[in-house]
């Protein structure tokens, strides 16, 4: 017989504590990019924000911890240039490149 598992007893799962890489946070952004959903963005770039370290980020960014927080928030929809401030507080370079099936 097996033994029951109860889920108070599971350890928190934290996407940030997987990100302790440039290589690993290129490729989870990547990933998040090309699924192409806007909170997913923010909670990615909240999580890479957190395995940074939210205030060094925040101090980068010119923006205080808790509007990082509020701007990086599922649902919110900060402006676009608050996003690429964030962006390279981060120190990550996004480029462009052609689609694999370009939209007619």
């Amino acid at each position: 017989m097996s033994e029951k598992i109860s889920v108070s007893t599971l350890p928190v799962f934290d996407m940030a504590n997987l990100l302790d890489s440039d290589e690993a946070i290129s490729e989870y952004l990547s990933q998040v990019l090309d699924d192409g959903d806007s909170d997913e963005l923010l909670s990615a770039l909240g999580y890479i924000a957190k395995a940074k370290g939210m205030a060094m980020i925040a101090k980068e960014s010119g923006l205080g911890r808790e509007s990082l927080y509020k701007a990086l928030s599922p649902g919110s929809q900060p402006r676009f240039d608050t996003i690429l401030k964030v962006i390279k507080a981060l120190g990550i370079k996004l480029h462009a490149e052609p689609a694999a099936h370009p939209i007619p």
